[in-house]
């Protein structure tokens, strides 16, 4: 039985391999020379080890994010929430673009792998009687919640698929099941740590990334690109505790918003993914001395990606250069982007935050609800400098250069 269904699910592998071939990359997805390597160095600044986090050193138990990644995809539905689409349609929502996505942002670096069983796997009771709400965790204790899903699930499927095989897991719901995304946001992922429950080919049950209602805006299928960085290490970077504060990224990462047009990841997490080489990072440690860069944009896979300026022993400055490009197309004030990273505050936290050069001027990306448009010119332009109050680090943007490239002068932190 187990050998006939790994059939089926191969042959939904060739299928969506299939669809993902029909499309010829674009010329920004051409692969660097050598592969990309987990950060290292005096400026892969340590930090929080038990959760998602900015941290450099991604602790074991989150999924590879760099080389092939196979994704087991499953659909669910509920007595009450039928669904009304073959699976193959609601798969569609997601893929080949959410692959792509991975491709292109990671210069070639992730080949993403959407395994499906098309099938609709109904679970047993209605979806109220689970208790799904923003925030249910994964309670072993609990005959409700994700745990109770999750026991559904694979008790459906264990003796079907061998779950060794892969390195992530996405569980799709129908989309008439629960609020609508406008409404209240359901999709999470829980990843890294053993969450108490084992397969029965005895591997823990995590990464897994549960898929609720549709996303709306140009690129809706950015969902499951954002739950599934989690199953890679990167945390929230919108605040999650309930506090009415500004966005600290804004549209720069959709680790903040993952709505409206596309964006790409910043730097650092392009680092911390493992799809820099180690040329493409410049460390700049504390009491240095000045010194001149030269940034090629996110937007193209070669040249130098980031400066990394520590401030103290978890945190530092980051610059970066961000134009508008495939992945980029709201970028309205292109230039030189700079934020903090503390690798010692928890997701949700604010572990990232936007240095931004033009505060309160509203900025220059409204065409999208979907956008905050406060820190779309957050940018620094030639001419424009920024130092850290606290640790002295500063850095002026020098030139914008013909070839697109930009010419950063940096001062390292004082201590």
């Amino acid at each position: 039985m187990r050998l006939k269904v790994t059939a089926v699910l191969a042959a939904g592998a060739a299928t969506a391999a299939a669809a993902i071939a029909l499309g010829s990359p674009p010329s920004a997805v051409a692969i660097p020379p050598g592969p990309g390597v987990p950060p290292s160095g005096p400026c892969a600044l340590h930090g929080i080890t038990d959760d998602v986090a900015e941290s450099a050193d991604t602790p074991a138990g989150f999924a590879h994010s760099s080389g092939v990644v196979r994704a087991l995809t499953l659909f669910i539905d509920f007595p009450d929430a039928r669904a009304t689409m073959p699976p193959s349609l609601r798969f569609a929502e997601f893929f080949p673009a959410a692959t792509e996505y991975f491709r292109t942002s990671s210069y070639g670096r992730l080949s993403y792998l959407p395994i499906p069983l098309f099938r609709w796997i109904r679970m047993s009771r209605p979806l109220a009687a689970y208790g799904i709400q923003r925030g249910t965790n994964f309670d072993p204790a609990s005959d409700g919640g994700y745990h109770a899903l999750a026991q559904e699930v694979v008790r459906a499927v264990d003796p079907m698929v061998d779950f060794r095989a892969y390195d992530v897991i996405n569980i799709i719901a129908s989309p008439n099941a629960g609020p609508p995304a406008t409404r209240t946001v359901l999709s999470v992922t829980f990843s890294g740590g053993d969450m108490g429950m084992k397969t029965a080919d005895g591997v823990p049950f995590r990464n897994v990334s549960f898929i609720w209602s549709r996303q709306t805006g140009l690129s809706a299928f950015r969902v499951l690109n954002h739950e599934n960085a989690h199953s890679f290490g990167l945390p929230d970077l919108y605040y999650t505790d309930g506090r009415h504060a500004p966005p600290p990224v804004g549209h720069w990462d959709p680790m903040d918003e993952d709505w409206g047009p596309s964006n790409d990841f910043v730097g650092w997490h392009k680092w911390k993914l493992g799809w820099l080489s180690a040329g493409q990072v410049h460390c700049a440690p504390p009491r240095g001395t000045p010194g001149e860069h030269t940034l090629t944009p996110i937007a193209s896979p070669d040249g130098t990606k980031i400066v990394v300026i520590p401030t103290s022993p978890h945190t530092a400055l980051v610059a970066e250069a961000r134009t508008r490009g495939l992945l980029d197309p709201a970028v309205c004030r292109p230039g030189i982007l700079l934020y903090h990273v503390a690798t010692d505050v928890p997701s949700g936290g604010g572990p990232l935050r936007i240095v931004d050069a033009t505060p309160h001027s509203g900025g220059c990306f409204q065409a999208s609800r979907y956008v905050d448009p406060e820190l779309t010119d957050a940018t620094f332009r030639p001419g424009e400098s920024y130092t850290d109050p606290a640790s002295g680090a500063s850095v002026t943007v020098l030139t914008e250069n013909p070839d697109g490239t930009y010419r950063i002068r940096v001062t390292p932190a004082r201590a």
